[in-house]
């Protein structure tokens, strides 16, 4: 099932014509044994830590490569980078201070996520209502989420770069605010995971975050897919 879960993702002509060089590697896993942080994803965030605190001992985060490369995506399709940061840069802003600890699952993509500088997002497979797509909105699709304690359905901007499903929007602004619909939870065990990259970053660097999160998950099944232009 995860194969032909990861068989129908897709990315629209429209972003790869924003970012030719975009890519994400889709990983979907079932057998997760969930749970709260423990010692091993607490070992992973304080490795994680330690290693955005030496980059940003010689480098800005805004100057990271790869941090750069996103804000620049993000201003192609109208966002405000300095206020609305992609999920990476986010993170790594927490390193310094701590980053969050949530659940065993968030815990170790958000380390990965730190570790390599690139944007990763984890969501549950089993909420998901069919393959995921990336596209630029219309402005139309649904995307439910919290506001003052109570549930709302906002809309993303026209030609908003968004992850979506037949439900509506799972994530705005490629990888900035995820819905908390598909959200993990201590009691996920199947995951979808996914990592997107631009140039500077390597298909090689890309690869090794993806073994390193798999490496951490030891679930019963795994598949992975590649979606470039």
């Amino acid at each position: 099932m995860i194969e032909q879960f990861l068989d129908g993702a897709r990315v629209d002509a429209a972003v790869f014509a924003l970012r030719p060089d975009y890519r994400a590697l889709l990983i979907a896993a079932d057998g997760i044994a969930p749970g709260p942080s423990d010692e091993a994803s607490e070992a992973r965030l304080t490795k994680a830590e330690a290693v955005a605190r030496e980059a940003l001992a010689h480098t800005p985060v805004d100057e990271l490569p790869h941090i750069a490369a996103w804000r620049q995506a993000y201003r192609a399709f109208g966002a405000k980078p300095q206020r609305t940061r992609n999920s990476a840069e986010a993170l790594i802003r927490r390193a310094e201070a701590g980053l969050p600890r949530i659940n065993r699952l968030t815990d170790t993509y958000n380390a990965v996520s730190v570790r390599y500088q690139l944007p990763v997002g984890g969501e549950d497979l089993s909420r998901y209502s069919s393959s995921p797509r990336l596209i630029r909105a219309t402005g139309e699709e649904r995307f439910e989420t919290v506001a003052g304690g109570e549930a709302v359905i906002e809309h993303p901007l026209v030609g908003e770069v968004v992850w979506a499903d037949d439900a509506g929007v799972t994530c705005r602004r490629w990888n900035w605010r995820q819905s908390p619909r598909t959200a993990l939870t201590d009691e996920t065990t199947s995951v979808l995971f996914i990592l997107d990259a631009l140039d500077p970053l390597t298909d090689d660097v890309l690869q090794a975050a993806a073994d390193d999160l798999i490496a951490a998950l030891t679930p019963l099944h795994v598949a992975q897919r590649w979606l470039r232009a």
